[in-house]
C-alpha cells in the first residue's frame, strides 16, 4: 500500500495511519506502520537498514496522525515529550447520542483485562486501576433514521490508557459509532463497521530544532464523519 507522508525531515516522519493497520507488529502478522515506513525509506533513499522508532500508538481500528523517530536521539527526545505530558493529541469521534454539556471533562479510573483485550471503569481503590482524563467539545449533532442522534465531537486526551476514549465515552452513555467492543448497538451487529475515531491533531517540540510542530488531518472524507457539515 502507498503511505501518505504528511511531513519528513532527517529526524522525524509524520504519517497518516490508515484504519485497520497495526501501529506495530502483532500476532496477526499483518503489515504494520513500522514495517511500511522501513520499506518506504529503503525504496525512497536506498537505505539498507533504516531506523524507525515508535513514539506513540493508535489502536488498530483507529486512523489518523502518527509521528515516528528516524534516529535514536529523536526517539529519546520525543519519548520525553510523552512522559512530560507536553505531547498534545486531539481526536475526532462520532458518538451515538449527545453529551449532556457542550464542553466538559471526564475523569475515571480504568482497569485493563488483558485476556479479553478490554478495559472498564472501576472504583479508585481497585488494584491496578489507573486514572483516565479527557476533555471533550461538541461540534455538531445530527438526527438519522437508523441511529437516532449522532454527535461529532473533538477529544483532547490528557492521559493515555488502554481503549481510554472508547471506554470513557461508553461509560458516559455516548458510545462511539461503530465500536463493537463498547457500543451495545454495534456489539449485536453481525456486519463489520469501522469505528468512528480519528487522531486528527498532534503537537510536540521538534527533537532537534527549538520549535513546536503542529499537524492536523481531518477525516472529512471518511464515513460517518462526512455526514457532518462542520468537520
Amino acid at each position: 500500500m502507498e503511505l501518505e507522508i504528511i511531513y519528513e525531515d532527517t529526524h522525524i516522519i509524520v504519517a497518516k495511519k490508515p484504519p485497520k493497520i497495526p501501529s506495530q507488529k502483532d500476532k496477526t502478522g499483518d503489515k504494520d506502520m513500522l514495517t511500511l515506513l522501513k520499506e518506504y525509506l529503503i525504496k525512497q533513499y536506498n537505505f539498507k537498514n533504516p531506523y524507525i522508532g515508535l513514539i506513540h500508538r493508535l489502536d488498530r481500528p483507529v486512523g489518523g496522525l502518527m509521528v515516528f523517530a528516524k534516529t535514536k536521539y529523536a526517539n529519546t527526545r520525543l519519548s520525553e515529550e510523552i512522559r512530560s505530558k507536553r505531547f498534545d493529541k486531539h481526536y475526532y469521534t462520532v458518538v451515538c447520542g449527545k453529551p449532556s454539556k457542550d464542553k466538559g471533562e471526564l475523569r475515571d479510573y480504568l482497569k485493563k483485562n488483558g485476556r479479553n483485550n478490554i478495559s472498564k471503569v472501576v472504583a479508585k481503590n481497585v488494584k491496578d486501576a489507573k486514572e483516565a482524563i479527557l476533555e471533550y467539545e461538541l461540534i455538531e449533532t445530527i438526527e438519522t433514521e437508523e441511529y437516532g442522534n449522532l454527535s461529532l465531537m473533538k477529544i483532547n486526551l490528557k492521559t493515555g490508557r488502554h481503549h481510554q476514549i472508547r471506554v470513557q465515552l461508553s461509560n458516559a452513555d455516548i458510545p462511539i459509532w461503530g465500536d463493537n467492543k463498547y457500543n451495545e448497538t454495534f456489539m449485536k451487529m453481525k456486519k463489520w463497521t469501522q469505528i468512528a475515531l480519528w487522531a486528527g491533531f498532534i503537537s510536540f517540540k521538534h527533537p532537534k530544532e527549538n520549535k513546536i510542530c503542529k499537524y492536523e488531518l481531518k477525516p472529512s472524507k471518511e464515513y460517518p464523519f462526512n455526514m457532518f457539515n462542520n468537520i
